[in-house]
């Protein structure tokens, strides 16, 4: 979940609490740090020696930190999460994508796949991409790369054919310095609950629209919580032929595809 402030300077949560989504599976108690210097719960003592060259990133020093496990794709994933940042946390767009990627793999094709993956968060939903097969391009904002990255080496190193890479983007910003229509095409773009009550949702479009080129598809999951939400959803038509994939009422998600139209 990504927007165009520091995930730390955005508003409180949502007006509901984290509930357990699907692929939960259990919780460790929280570990809170005694001081600064120790690092968060689950750090890069946790990643075999040979990981730390991998880690160009440091996790964000948040007081504490939780590990929770979900079960995709046959793999016991293990994510560091903390709930002091937007960016920290699994939210249910996420787990309800990676179950949709799950089930429709072979219909997706996703072996050997180009994904990139907007407003990645803790990077579940790029965890079980790479899983699947996928060359995977995990985007956040600066402060959430660290452990995005963290989350990434742990699930993915000796685990997947392909090691994804995490990359900085911030809505709006740099696009064809960073991310050139020349050089990066992708057959798919994923993103999961980011659009909610925040600022930067014209920004977001102008993202998801850059970063799609004939042939690339568009899967967003969200859950609809705000009326803001359904106005995207029809600017996003104006922009993209949308066809509604999936809808889990548990969690009120819905998942579309979006291909860019093109005069």
């Amino acid at each position: 979940m990504d927007v165009c402030l520091s995930s730390k300077q955005q508003p409180g949560f949502p007006g509901e609490g984290l509930s357990s989504p699907d692929g939960w599976l259990e919780a460790e108690e929280e570990t809170v740090q005694k001081d600064g210097t120790n690092g968060p719960s689950g750090d890069l003592n946790n990643i075999e020696p040979s990981l730390h060259s991998l880690q160009k990133f440091v996790p964000t020093n948040y007081a504490s930190y939780t590990q929770e496990y979900y079960l995709f794709a046959g793999k016991k994933i293990v994510i560091q999460e903390s709930i002091e940042s937007y960016g920290a946390v699994v939210w249910p767009g996420a787990t309800a994508l990676c179950q949709y990627l799950e089930e429709h793999t072979e219909e997706l094709n996703l072996q050997d796949a180009k994904i990139l993956e907007i407003g990645a968060g803790p990077g579940l939903v790029s965890i079980v991409a790479s899983i699947l097969g996928a060359h995977v391009t995990a985007t956040d904002l600066p402060d959430v790369l660290g452990n995005l990255q963290h989350n990434l080496l742990r699930n993915t190193v000796k685990h997947t054919a392909h090691l994804p890479e995490v990359k900085e983007l911030v809505w709006g910003e740099g696009l064809e310095q960073k991310f050139p229509k020349s050089t990066f095409h992708y057959d798919y773009v994923l993103a999961s609950d980011v659009v909610y009550h925040h600022y930067c949702l014209d920004k977001l479009l102008t993202t998801m629209v850059h970063l799609c080129q004939p042939g690339t598809v568009l899967l967003w999951a969200n859950k609809f919580r705000f009326s803001t939400d359904y106005e995207f959803l029809d600017k996003f038509k104006q922009a993209f032929d949308t066809t509604f994939l999936a809808e889990f009422p548990e969690s009120s998600v819905k998942i579309f595809k979006g291909t860019l139209k093109w005069d």
